[in-house]
């Protein structure tokens, strides 16, 4: 791979990111899941009363597929670290993946409940991922 290629893969990692609000993880199967991009990396919440992606916090890496918000159409795959945050040292990132969160019935408390109920994480690029509908 050129680092060309490299760049234009990262940019549309970090573009797919920010502008799509969902993505798709290799989990038990592949499970769909609603996002905030900040700072370099996706932060998702799961469990406690949030959506359950079954043994994510206790993997060292998943498979993440961003698609299109315009068609639906892959922009690009790749693989990403995974790490639990502490919410407490990370107010930001979780105030950013708060104001995502939509429908919430207790939206100022989020942050509170999922400190209580949930687990946030960090889900950083490894890399330069496929793009397109053939990778």
């Amino acid at each position: 791979m050129t680092d060309d290629t490299a760049t234009i893969e990262t940019v549309a990692i970090h573009e797919g990111a920010k502008k799509s609000g969902v993505l798709w993880l290799g989990l038990d199967r592949p499970r769909l899941a609603w996002h905030a991009y900040h700072d370099g990396a996706i932060y998702v919440v799961t469990g406690g009363g949030e959506q359950e992606l079954p043994g994510l916090a206790e993997r060292d890496s998943v498979r993440v597929t961003l698609r299109s918000k315009d068609n639906g159409a892959r922009l690009v795959s790749f693989d990403a670290d995974v790490s639990v945050v502490d919410q407490a040292k990370e107010p930001e990132a979780v105030a950013v993946l708060a104001k995502e969160r939509l429908n919430a019935p207790d939206t100022e408390a989020l942050p509170e409940r999922w400190a209580q109920e949930s687990t946030v994480v960090r889900l950083t690029p490894r890399g330069a991922g496929s793009i397109g509908a053939d990778a």
